[in-house]
Formats: structure tokens, C-alpha cells, sequence
């Protein structure tokens, strides 16, 4: 299953590899969304990973190495989502982020302007680990009394 990116700039672009994502990408932020119960999940994902190797023999420093991460089967942090098949579920990039502080940033905005812990439909249980959905929806629940 692919990753499908929907901007207001073009038209509809499908990432299979990572060689189709611009130059300098870090990672990427996302909506993954099951077809069948319609329960939709906001995070981020990094496309390569460090791994420090030992150093070779003779050497003090270790050697790094970087490698791709399994982005294209993921299908999210939450184990709700774990469980799913990605092809049972629709991927969509949000955003394409050139480093991880803005791809912070840009997780935390549409997990904010779609309103995930406000909307059952989402399985986001926190946003940054500062706002949780069962606090959020008791004081909403307490101000419509």
C-alpha cells in the first residue's frame, strides 16, 4: 500500500519510495484512516534511522550508519492501529517535513485544527503529551451543563 500526499499546491502524489520524496526530507506527518470502522490516527513518521555501530578494529570511533525505516508498512504508534491491515486503511501524508522540530510542529497543528481530542473518530489519546481527550471531553461535558 502506498502513501498517498494530497496538497492544495498539486495535484495527488504517491510515494513509494523513498527516492520520491523531495531532497532533504527528515520525515513526514500522517493520517491513517481504517475503511471499514472510519477511526482515523494523526502522527509522524521519520524515514531513516541512525544506528551507531562499534568501531573497527584498531579504531575509537564508532561508525554510524543510516537505515531506512519501515514507513511503508507502517500503520501508526496507537495499538489500535497496530492491528491493522494496511490495506484495509487509507494513508494520506499531511506534510512532508524537512527536520524533526517541524515536523513536531506540524503533527501538533492538525492533531489542533482537526480537533482529535474533541472527536471520537480519533484515536489520538494525547496531543505532545500535554493534552489528553478524557480531560478535554469532561470539561466539555461540565461547560454544556
Amino acid at each position: 500500500m502506498d502513501w498517498r500526499s494530497k496538497s492544495l499546491k498539486s495535484n495527488t502524489k504517491f510515494y513509494k519510495s523513498i527516492d520520491d520524496f523531495p531532497k532533504g526530507t527528515v520525515g513526514f506527518v500522517y493520517r491513517i484512516t481504517n475503511k471499514d470502522t472510519n477511526e482515523s490516527y494523526i502522527g509522524k513518521k521519520i524515514l531513516m534511522h541512525k544506528r551507531t555501530l562499534k568501531p573497527l578494529k584498531g579504531y575509537k570511533r564508532k561508525r554510524v550508519k543510516y537505515v531506512e525505516s519501515d514507513w511503508k508498512t507502517y500503520t501508526g504508534s496507537n495499538e489500535i492501529t497496530k492491528t491493522w491491515n494496511p490495506e484495509d486503511c487509507y494513508r494520506e501524508i499531511l506534510e512532508v517535513c524537512c527536520n524533526k522540530t517541524i515536523m513536531s510542529y506540524f503533527e501538533t497543528k492538525y492533531q489542533f485544527i482537526l480537533n482529535v481530542l474533541e472527536n471520537d473518530n480519533y484515536l489520538n489519546y494525547n496531543i505532545a503529551g500535554k493534552y489528553y481527550k478524557d480531560k478535554i471531553q469532561e470539561y466539555i461535558k461540565k461547560s454544556k451543563k
